[in-house]
């Protein structure tokens, strides 16, 4: 069975964060390991603490998965200091991790800040450049690139920009930000639309750390990043179909939309 990594902050709510990605790569097919950067107390609405674990703990937990059962493909979620962003950038180059998607989690669904400004900087120079691909929505590649986005064609000038600082694939998310759900991936040679059809679902906690991690098992199973993407996509359109409605903010996505079983 093929095997993926979540490096990430933990949901006490379930919808986003590490609970999101391990649902997520179980339902695509991989076992799913995790990491945990912080604890957050946060439900719906939105979080109310941050209680980060120490650099020598995360890299303890890191070692331990990767001299172990070592990871197909290694997804990063939140992480909110420049401490523990260079722990995981010095396991993943010491270890040859593979595969690595990098969601760069700046700002919550329902809009609290999740990163200070010394992170950012040291994201940008420790992480980005192992990435095979990173996943930022309109205002994460705004903030990596410098430059407003308001139109497609913001859209494919940035993510071009953002691959050539940092060399490595971008797909630029556009979410509700520009016209439909249409996604962009550059991979430094060939721009990819990826097109998709507005849900009007307002329950869209944890869809940044869902796409990721779907894309990271996509990897793990070997296929090419086009393939994974869309393959990501698709299972986000179906959690985001299944319409489940739970809390009393932007509720969570169904993960489990599309597994049977004797044991439901």
């Amino acid at each position: 069975m093929r095997t993926a990594l979540t490096i990430a902050g933990s949901d006490s709510s379930g919808g986003a964060g590490i609970q999101a990605d391990i649902k997520t790569m179980t339902a695509n097919g991989v076992y799913a390991m995790s990491a945990i950067t912080a604890l957050t107390a946060q439900n719906t609405t939105g979080v109310t603490d941050i209680m980060e674990v120490t650099p020598g703990f995360l890299k303890e937990q890191l070692d331990r998965i990767f001299t172990d059962i070592r990871p197909d493909a290694v997804k990063t979620g939140m992480v909110s200091s420049s401490a523990l962003i260079e722990v995981i950038a010095e396991r993943l180059r010491y270890y040859g991790a593979e595969n690595i998607v990098v969601d760069p989690v700046m700002v919550s669904t329902s809009g609290s800040r999740l990163i200070s400004e010394d992170a950012i900087g040291t994201l940008k120079k420790e992480l980005l450049p192992l990435a095979a691909v990173i996943t930022p929505n309109i205002p994460e590649a705004e903030v990596l690139s410098g430059r407003t986005v308001q139109t497609m064609e913001d859209m494919e000038a940035v993510a071009k920009e953002i691959y050539e600082a940092y060399g490595c694939a971008v797909l630029c998310k556009g979410g509700h930000s520009i016209q439909d759900a249409n996604d962009l991936l550059y991979d430094g040679k060939k721009m990819t639309w990826f097109y998709g059809k507005r849900i009007d679902n307002p329950n869209t906690h944890g869809t940044g750390c869902t796409l990721s991690s779907a894309i990271a098992s996509g990897l793990a199973k070997g296929y090419d990043l086009p393939t994974a993407v869309q393959s990501a996509k698709n299972y986000i359109s179906g959690a985001l179909s299944a319409m489940l409605d739970l809390g009393k903010g932007s509720g969570p996505m169904n993960h489990a939309f599309a597994i049977d079983g004797n044991f439901i």
